[in-house]
């Protein structure tokens, strides 16, 4: 298809696209506003020195200015206003209403991202140029995709040009209180890896090939719904409600597998079996426990198969769609099950849920030292992040971390077709396997267009599709849906049974599409 479908966009009142935009955000601005407002409570609270007040004096009226620039931004998006962002003293930005008519127009337009000396402003604002010259150039007019995108790009400007909160991560307490109420989850697959290991101490597990293709479906599954606790999209869950999501175990498998739309599981598994000490790529989603599962599937494969010995994991490099996986949130994992039995300053049990058996807790502890063993030993590498880019004690040399790139790549907003152009396609060269978790990995790699039912997904992967051996694992939180059957896609938007399918999460696809 020469020309792409139209994107998806707020134009419609009834997408997906226009609540996002006017309720999901507000909500997700609301708690970085809280989050902002607790963090400058306690340092009011906690500063002892005439030397230390000053300098907490003017963090805290840099986290005022954040606060009010937050403030404005969700009264624009949640009630269809006419605001816009100027330019104000060093970093930050002031908001006026629109006091005529005339004003309008021009305030409900996005304004250029200021450059912080990060990564793609230049990118963002060229787009941003274009789409405004083509009327498009407003949050309730622009593609979703770029402006969901753009939106964390700018909020990330916040923090990077004050001079006290460069490095704040405005999502971090959502993503450690929502781990923190996992624990029951975590055990459980804890305890079911060291079942795996025993069964392997016993045998020839890596022989048993009929063993291995039942837990590795069994691992794709477990990946697959651990998908569901995206925090950008479950504003209004509670805690009892995220538990319920994370349930494991083959009972709960059987049960949900009727709502895996498509499942390329054993044709993915086809793959593997012709790999021999291959290289498995994961290109991230969720922090917390997604991240968890995503370490147990890399653990199962480098510990008890041959198909694959290392493992490489590509993060974002800046607190993105609230949830979705930094750095630091890796070195959180590790530290967080390192000793579970409290928090950091805490003696507190780290997890809020009930207490583990001592079978539970003893296999949560051999995992980490497991993981951390292949940390240190480059088994397991997060892209572009030093420390945990080749061994939490060395390194992988520069060769191999220019080969690797590094983490921006997954901050621009384009879809994935560009990855062809990009030298190295950002690391995933030479990968055994690339699996991409969630959502927006899925609408990257679709283009996030209006695709027709029964377009299938290698036409909406345009150019990247044969390039490399892809396993896409979405549990569907966006319109955009490729390589369904048509009757099954039109039987799905008419069953009054199956609304919102495309977007409620209950639903997903698992997709695999070989390297030609």
């Amino acid at each position: 298809m020469a020309t792409l479908p139209p994107p998806y966009d707020p134009t419609v009142k009834e997408s997906f696209s226009y609540t996002t935009v006017v309720k999901r955000w507000p909500v997700i601005i609301t708690n970085l506003i809280d989050c902002v407002y607790k963090a400058n409570h306690e340092l009011a609270v906690t500063s002892t020195t005439s030397v230390t007040d000053e300098l907490v004096k003017k963090k805290i009226e840099e986290g005022k200015a954040i606060i009010e620039t937050a403030s404005k931004l969700k009264y624009e998006m949640g009630r269809d206003k006419a605001l816009t962002l100027s330019p104000r003293s060093s970093f930050g930005f002031a908001f006026r209403k629109a006091e005529t008519e005339a004003d309008v127009e021009t305030f409900e337009l996005m304004t250029p991202i200021p450059d912080d000396g990060g990564p793609h402003v230049e990118l963002y604002n060229t787009e941003l140029e274009k789409l405004s010259a083509n009327g498009k150039g407003n949050w309730f007019t622009a593609p979703w995709l770029y402006a969901e995108c753009y939106l964390y790009r700018l909020i990330r400007t916040w923090f990077s040009l004050t001079e006290h909160w460069t490095q704040f991560d405005p999502f971090l307490v959502l993503k450690e209180d929502t781990f923190k109420g996992s624990g029951a989850a975590v055990y459980q697959l804890a305890l079911t890896m060291t079942e795996i290991d025993a069964e392997a101490e016993k045998g020839s597990l890596e022989k048993d090939l009929a063993r291995l293709e039942v837990l590795f479906d069994e691992m794709i599954q477990m990946c697959f719904w651990g998908n569901a606790t995206d925090l950008s999209l479950l504003t209004t869950l509670s805690t009892g409600d995220i538990e319920k999501l994370q349930t494991v175990g083959k009972e709960a498998q059987a049960a949900s597998r009727k709502y895996i739309l498509r499942d390329d599981i054993d044709t993915a598994w086809q793959h593997l079996k012709t790999l021999d000490n291959a290289r498995l790529d994961i290109v991230l989603d969720n922090s917390g426990f997604e991240y968890f599962t995503d370490l147990i599937l890399a653990d199962f494969l480098v510990t008890h198969t041959g198909f694959i010995n290392s493992v490489v994991f590509h993060p974002k490099d800046i607190p993105w769609f609230v949830s979705d996986v930094t750095p630091p949130d890796v070195r959180a994992l590790l530290s967080a099950i390192s000793d579970p039995s409290s928090s950091t300053g805490s003696s507190q049990p780290y997890f809020t849920t009930p207490p583990p058996s001592p079978a539970h807790l003893s296999a949560l502890h051999k995992l980490h030292y497991r993981w951390l063993k292949y940390f240190e030993n480059g088994t397991f590498r997060v892209n572009g992040a030093p420390g945990l880019d080749g061994g939490l004690s060395g390194g992988v040399g520069e060769e191999t971390r220019k080969r690797d790139g590094g983490m921006e790549f997954w901050t621009r907003y384009g879809n994935y077709r560009e990855l062809v152009e990009v030298e190295g396609m950002a690391g995933l060269e030479g990968s055994g396997l690339v699996i991409f978790k969630g959502d927006l990995n899925y609408r990257k790699l679709t283009g996030d267009v209006q695709w027709p039912a029964g377009t299938t997904f290698e036409e909406a992967m345009g150019p990247l599709a044969g390039k490399l051996p892809i396993l896409s694992l979405r549990t569907n939180k966006a319109d955009v849906i490729a390589g369904l059957p048509k009757e099954l896609v039109e039987k799905m938007d008419s069953d009054p049974e199956t609304s919102g399918w495309r977007t409620n999460g209950r639903w997903g696809v698992i997709t695999f599409i070989p390297k030609a």
